[in-house]
């Protein structure tokens, strides 16, 4: 039996790298779900973080779904500080600006992933990390904004855990692939139930 294809309905480097190192066979797709709608509905809404985050990934599946077949993995990540949403920093100074306000404090990452056919959820699941980071030094700040550049735009907390950003944290409680942006472990077992991997 011919397994379904796997759709991730994401333009996200990271999640594809993951689900490619897990070995997921899958192909991508744009969601093309305005995401700042969404947020701004969630909210007015009175929505936390996780609440956004759970309804930009089950979008994002759903949108994709309506027009392609097979099992669609749509995903996102909100962070939580203080209990406020908080998006990608737009430039490098709102990202040092966003760090120095983090400095010393936790925050929690919020990841969520929806998985559609046919124009139905048929699995999702939410997973949080919180992340205390540590009171690094102006010079530490400005050497990692420096060195990461750009890179740091693509990130809600303005740093890859794969990368320098780990020198942030001075602890760190929760799934590293939720931190990545995609939990995998359920998702995995999900996929081996519907055949697409081996069980």
């Amino acid at each position: 039996m011919t397994p379904p294809p796997v759709i991730l309905a994401s333009k996200s480097a990271a999640r594809a790298a993951v689900l490619k190192a897990a070995g997921v066979p899958f192909e991508t797709w744009d969601a093309g779900v305005d995401e700042g709608a969404v947020k701004d509905e969630m909210l007015s809404r009175g929505a936390g973080p996780a609440e956004v985050a759970v309804a930009l990934a089950r979008e994002k599946a759903l949108a994709v779904s309506r027009s392609r077949a097979g099992l669609v993995i749509g995903a996102d990540q909100t962070l939580d500080f203080q209990g406020r949403l908080y998006d990608k920093p737009g430039t490098l100074q709102s990202a040092a600006e966003r760090l120095r306000a983090m400095r010393g404090q936790p925050h929690a990452l919020h990841s969520a992933v929806s998985v559609a056919r046919r124009g139905e959820v048929v699995w999702q699941t939410l997973s949080s990390a919180e992340l205390d980071m540590r009171a690094f030094s102006d010079a530490f700040l400005d050497a990692y904004i420096a060195l990461e550049g750009p890179d740091l735009l693509t990130s809600v907390g303005a740093y890859r855990l794969e990368g320098r950003g780990v020198q942030l944290f001075s602890d760190i409680r929760g799934d590293y692939f939720t931190i990545l942006g995609l939990p995998l472990p359920g998702l995995l077992a999900f996929l081996r139930q519907e055949g697409v991997l081996l069980s």
